[in-house]
């Protein structure tokens, strides 16, 4: 039912996850009293430092200009993910984020791959047919000239500290409050809902909304209220992070790189200021040292004098986002590993959903949603290992893993077995997770389809020199990646 619009809201955490949910607040309850409690002493875990599109939006709602916040956050553009060594026969594929412009190719790819599905031995790996492919592997931005009439989807890569500053510069001049001070202990009261947050210097900060953005160790939604944990280890296998800069490349990438290693995989993620990379593995498949070990000589740093930090990490989600008078979001609230850098998105889709539920009073709804989100986003990530064709006990486990929800049963089979992907999709309402052209791409990108000898010999069902020339033609309209980020920032 309706409720009145808080007067008072706590945020419990700064970082990336608390000054965006600050910013959301601030403007769509401006009369609200925002106070966002940071200790001093903790940073930003900072994993994946990759974005969705989703990030674009984010910053033209709160009016940020792009080339104010990713000239302060190191940021370069992101068309998209490119796999390598995910299958030993098919080396890589590209996954791009979509834009207008795939509407005029993508339905050459479809009937490619379907007919390949069916023993065509017809061209079908995606990277022939959408323009973020090619703006890669070319060193383009994704800025086109005005004269171009399609809008491109595209992401950002950039220093999570710096976009926490940029967020919490924007929260102050919106009249949010920052305490940097540390929690010592959470007050709840006999009804169940949050009271205070207790702070170090003996005061008290009193809300009649709390939000819970401090990190693994989700102190309110946790800890103090008791919320369960939903754990994703049966799922996603994953639980460690190394990570470590480097220089900046001669060539500034306009992707971000996963490259599949011997226990998880290590992406390569390009700012204009350093590269970050790190190796996300399994745990009970390798040790937090041999992890180092491979990804040092994975980056030629074997007998280098660059330090290594290790991450330990939480996979799942809470029961409950929305408890009580309590809103958990980042990692207090779930973690799914980085390779799709969905992290950000999630705290995004969270508090947007939350601010629209609230005033209407729908919980349960909303946080079905959320629960949803999280498990579709788990599923795609899940196809990426279960869908691997690569040798070594870690990915024979995965490869073979049965922990599967019925969703994504029903995906694979409608691809193996040749029925239509996005009918399945559309009848399950998993569109608004990953879309039909992501899903194709990723089983297509992996060379799922009948072994090459037993395909029959077959003229193109799409006309591939129509495809290449179009596709060709609109990259003549976007410029090098590093000269439009010199031109574009201030």
């Amino acid at each position: 039912m309706p409720q009145p619009l808080p007067a008072s809201i706590a945020i419990l955490g700064g970082g990336t996850a608390g000054w965006m949910a600050a910013c959301l607040m601030a403007r769509a309850w401006p009369a609200a009293r925002i106070t966002v409690v940071e200790s001093p002493e903790i940073g930003i875990v900072g994993v994946g430092e990759g974005s969705t599109p989703q990030l674009k939006a984010l910053f033209e709602t709160l009016g940020i200009a792009e080339a104010e916040w990713m000239s302060a956050a190191d940021a370069t553009y992101k068309t998209g993910i490119a796999f390598h060594g995910w299958a030993d026969d098919t080396p890589s594929y590209f996954h791009p984020f979509a834009g207008q412009v795939d509407l005029h190719t993508q339905g050459a790819f479809f009937a490619s791959a379907h007919a390949r599905r069916l023993g065509a031995d017809v061209p079908a790996h995606p990277d022939r047919f959408f323009l973020n492919a090619r703006l890669a592997t070319a060193g383009r931005a994704p800025i086109s000239t005005e004269n171009f009439p399609f809008r491109i989807g595209y992401g950002y890569h950039f220093d999570a500290h710096k976009v926490g500053d940029v967020l919490r510069r924007h929260a102050l001049t919106r009249g949010v409050i920052h305490l940097p001070r540390r929690v010592t202990d959470v007050g709840v009261g006999a009804d169940g809902n949050v009271a205070r947050l207790s702070l170090d210097d003996g005061d008290a900060v009193t809300a009649e909304l709390f939000v819970d953005a401090s990190g693994f160790r989700s102190v309110i939604a946790q800890g103090a209220l008791g919320v369960p944990f939903r754990s994703f280890a049966g799922n996603l296998f994953a639980d460690r992070a190394v990570v470590m800069p480097t220089p900046r490349g001669p060539q500034l990438a306009v992707q971000t790189r996963a490259t599949a290693l011997s226990a998880g995989w290590a992406w390569d993620i390009p700012l204009t200021s350093r590269t970050g990379n790190g190796y996300v593995y399994a745990s009970r498949y390798l040790s937090a040292d041999a992890a180092e070990t491979e990804l040092r000589t994975h980056l030629g740093l074997l007998d280098a004098d660059v330090a290594a930090r290790h991450l330990t990490m939480k996979v799942g989600r809470v029961a409950e986002s929305w408890h009580a008078n309590c809103l958990a979001i980042g990692l207090a609230q779930g973690f799914v590993e980085p390779l799709e850098a969905t992290a950000l998105h999630i705290v995004q889709a969270t508090v947007e959903g939350f601010i629209a539920a609230f005033g209407r009073g729908e919980r349960a709804a909303f946080n079905a949603a959320i629960a949803r989100r999280y498990e579709g986003i788990r599923d795609y990530i899940v196809a990426h290992y279960r869908l691997n064709r690569r040798g070594g006990d870690f990915w024979r486990a995965v490869a073979t893993n049965d922990d599967l929800s019925d969703d994504l049963r029903a995906i694979m089979s409608a691809w193996f077995t040749g029925r239509d992907v996005a009918e399945v999709i559309a009848a399950r309402d998993l569109g608004g997770f990953y879309a039909p052209m992501s899903w194709e791409v990723l089983l297509a990108g992996y060379g799922t389809f009948p072994e090459t000898k037993r395909l029959r010999a077959a003229a193109p069902v799409a006309d591939l020199a129509a495809v290449d020339r179009f596709l060709d033609g609109c990259l003549l309209n976007f410029p090098d990646h590093a000269a439009a980020l010199a031109r574009r920032m201030p």
